[in-house]
């Protein structure tokens, strides 16, 4: 069959990241992990004391959408709140986070290098710069 679909730069980067991001989504899944938690943990672990509107404007995660999220990660007890200033309280991640995060890593840096070898050698230094390009 011919597939016209094929030749638009759109439709294949949508393709390109469905299957990808279920990959991911499926070896996360093995430590009790979804892609969104992952994100929230690794912007938390960069940013101590981050707020949750920062994250959710980093993550471009509606607030309705952030409150549950960020209820899953405290009652799992991987991150916890802590007051920044009079009324804002930032996000830490906790001992079982800090460990949860090393798993996620672990999982995340295996599943990118797998990933980087799907792509041809030439290409490997400009995928990154076009992605971002694509979305920035």
């Amino acid at each position: 069959m011919r597939d016209p679909l094929a030749l638009l730069p759109g439709y294949a980067l949508r393709r390109a990241a469905n299957a990808t991001a279920a990959q991911l989504a499926a070896r996360l899944g093995t430590i009790g992990l979804k892609q969104s938690g992952v994100s929230v943990l690794l912007l938390v672990e960069a940013n101590p004391a981050v707020t949750a509107s920062a994250l959710g404007r980093q993550l471009d995660i509606q607030r309705a959408n952030m409150v549950p999220l960020l209820k899953r990660l405290e009652d799992a007890g991987l991150i916890a709140r802590k007051p920044i200033d009079g009324k804002s309280q930032g996000l830490m991640l906790t001992p079982p986070g800090r460990e949860m995060i090393a798993r996620a890593r672990a999982i995340i840096d295996l599943f990118e290098a797998e990933l980087l070898a799907r792509v041809p050698a030439q290409h490997r230094d400009h995928l990154l710069p076009a992605l971002d390009a694509l979305w920035r």
